[in-house]
């Protein structure tokens, strides 16, 4: 770790008195048992560095400890800043909203559950500081304390969003990245209600690096998303960056009336030819129960997309802050509350 921060050091190319900032932002959600260890490793990280540091702790709505844990962290530290949401909006909102509040050159998004380790965050900062990057991705080598069903869903999900997706998203990479304030600046640009972040960050553009790393398993409590969650997620990011379920349905439309034409004609051929019997019962049934769930299933889809147009026509606000406490020294600047 040593040599990761003298390198982001010497390639900072400043002296403290004209050193760059940096924001760490951290979205929390009952979390209460795995923050101390997380802020004792990102202090120890950071101090090292050669940057005027605050810590945004986004606490979305928690119901254990975790709020009077960060508010410990800001009485002994005065570069931790608490935005208090005023109930839990989910991971993506909470992350914008420690996007729009954070004022570093710099500004990196880390779990609080410790799989991303603070320690890579040197290895992150150094091609943002040498200038080859806007956006500094970290790509997961390895997903340690993980079952195989959800790696390989997961997997599959990443490859799939990369064929279809308007942008491309980088294989494997979370939320944990790093990204210039010219990059934060043009996602605090994007208001959309359904927000796949991890899709917005593609989106976006810019240089991107990706700097490989393992996974660690989670530290404390257990992981807040479900398969049902993770599949909610998945329709999330496919509807928000791609049409492509709306041309299916549209493609299964057309052969299935193909089918039905041929089928037609082939019934019609062997009762005036072969003098067959057409088909009764069984046959009807079939047909019409297929045609039933091929239309309900197109509906579902136009659905998603539909619901999706009437969240954004609402306009509200993506989130609501119940108290805002900022950082009271390292401070690397001020953005506004909405």
């Amino acid at each position: 770790m040593d040599d990761l921060i003298s390198e982001a050091r010497d390639a900072a190319g400043r002296d403290t008195a004209g050193r760059r900032s940096l924001s760490i932002v951290v979205p929390v959600y009952n979390e209460a048992g795995v923050l101390p260890q997380l802020h004792r490793r990102l202090i120890a990280v950071l101090e090292a560095l050669p940057y005027d540091v605050e810590i945004v702790y986004v606490d979305d709505g928690s119901r254990d400890d975790s709020c009077q844990v960060i508010e410990s962290f800001r009485a002994a530290d005065p570069r931790v800043a608490l935005l208090r949401l005023s109930r839990n909006f989910g991971k993506e909102a909470a992350m914008t909203a420690g996007f729009d509040h954070a004022g570093g050159d710099a500004v990196i998004i880390i779990d609080a559950d410790l799989q991303d380790p603070p320690e890579l965050i040197p290895e992150l900062i150094g091609p943002w500081a040498e200038g080859r990057a806007e956006v500094v991705n970290a790509q997961r080598r390895s997903r340690a304390g993980e079952t195989w069903l959800k790696r390989t869903s997961a997997a599959a999900f990443y490859r799939l969003m990369e064929k279809v997706g308007r942008a491309p998203m980088p294989r494997d990479v979370g939320d944990f990245r790093l990204l210039s304030r010219v990059a934060v600046e043009d996602l605090n640009r994007l208001r959309e209600q359904h927000r796949f972040m991890k899709g917005l960050f593609a989106w976006i553009g810019h240089r991107q690096i990706s700097v490989p790393y393992d996974r660690d398993p989670r530290h404390a409590g257990t992981s807040k998303w479900n398969f049902i969650k993770l599949w909610s997620f998945s329709i999330e990011g496919i509807t928000s960056f791609t049409t492509v379920p709306l041309k299916v349905a549209t493609y299964v439309g057309l052969l299935v009336a193909v089918l039905a034409l041929a089928f037609g004609l082939s019934i019609i051929y062997d009762t005036l030819v072969h003098g067959s019997a057409v088909p009764g019962y069984p046959s009807l049934m079939v047909v019409v129960l297929f045609l039933g769930g091929v239309q309900l299933t197109t509906i579902g889809i136009l659905g998603e997309y539909v619901g999706r147009i009437s969240d954004e026509t609402k306009g509200r606000p993506l989130y609501l802050i119940q108290e805002r406490l900022p950082a009271t020294a390292g401070r690397p600047g001020d953005k506004p509350s909405g």
